[in-house]
C-alpha cells in the first residue's frame, strides 16, 4: 500500500523568515508543475501582531521559468477563492490555502499585507500531487 508521502511533493513557496513589518508583498518562489496534475499551496501563519492589517492572496501563472508572462490565475482555474486564502490580523496560528488547476507550467503565490505596522510570520509550501511517476522523491528536491 502507498502512502501519502509517497504520492505528494513538496516544495519550498515562501520560507519562513523574520517577520515582515510594512507592506512589501511577499511573492513566493516560482513552482514548476513539470511532472505533476495538481498543486496546492498551504500557507502557514504564526502571529499577527498589527491591529488592523489585512493580507491580499494573489496567484498567478505563466509559461516562461522566470515568469515574464506571469498572469493572474481565473477564478475558474483555481480550487478555493483567493479571498478564502486571505487573511487578517486575529488570524494567529491557522493555515489557509489555494489550490491551482490551471494549464500553464510555472505559478507563484503573492501575500499583499496593507495596514501592517506589526510584526507578522508567514511561509507557504506548494504541495504537487498526482505524478507522472511514482513514488515521488524523498527528500523532496
Amino acid at each position: 500500500m502507498r502512502s501519502l508521502a509517497n504520492n505528494v511533493h513538496l516544495k519550498r513557496a515562501i520560507s519562513p523568515a523574520a517577520a515582515i513589518a510594512d507592506n512589501t508583498p511577499i511573492v513566493s518562489q516560482i513552482i514548476d508543475r513539470l511532472g505533476y496534475e495538481q498543486l496546492m499551496f498551504a500557507i502557514l501563519l504564526g502571529q499577527l501582531v498589527d491591529a488592523d492589517a489585512t493580507f491580499a492572496v494573489l496567484v498567478q501563472h505563466g509559461d516562461q521559468a522566470n515568469l515574464s508572462d506571469a498572469a493572474d490565475v481565473p477564478d475558474a482555474q483555481l480550487t478555493g477563492t483567493e479571498a478564502l486564502a486571505g487573511f487578517k490580523f486575529d488570524d494567529d496560528d491557522k493555515v489557509r490555502k489555494i489550490g491551482y488547476v490551471g494549464p500553464k507550467r510555472y505559478v507563484r503565490l503573492t501575500i499583499t499585507p496593507a495596514n501592517n505596522t506589526g510584526n507578522a510570520f508567514v511561509s507557504a509550501v506548494a504541495i504537487l500531487a498526482s505524478a507522472r511517476y511514482a513514488p515521488t522523491p524523498n527528500p523532496p528536491v
